[in-house]
C-alpha cells in the first residue's frame, strides 16, 4: 500500500483517507506527496 506525507508537519497519511479527501488529516494541509523509497541520482552535464 502507498504511504503519502504531508508537506508541512510531515506526518504519514495512509492511501485510504487520499481517497476520501485531498487534505491532511493532522493540520489540513492541500500540499501531499509520496515518498520515494529508492533514491534517485542525477549527474549533471
Amino acid at each position: 500500500m502507498a504511504e503519502y506525507k504531508c508537506f508541512f508537519c510531515n506526518k504519514n497519511i495512509s492511501a485510504d483517507n487520499i481517497k476520501r479527501r485531498v487534505r491532511c488529516i493532522y493540520c489540513g494541509s492541500k500540499l501531499i506527496f509520496k515518498a520515494r523509497t529508492v533514491g534517485t541520482k542525477v549527474k549533471a552535464q
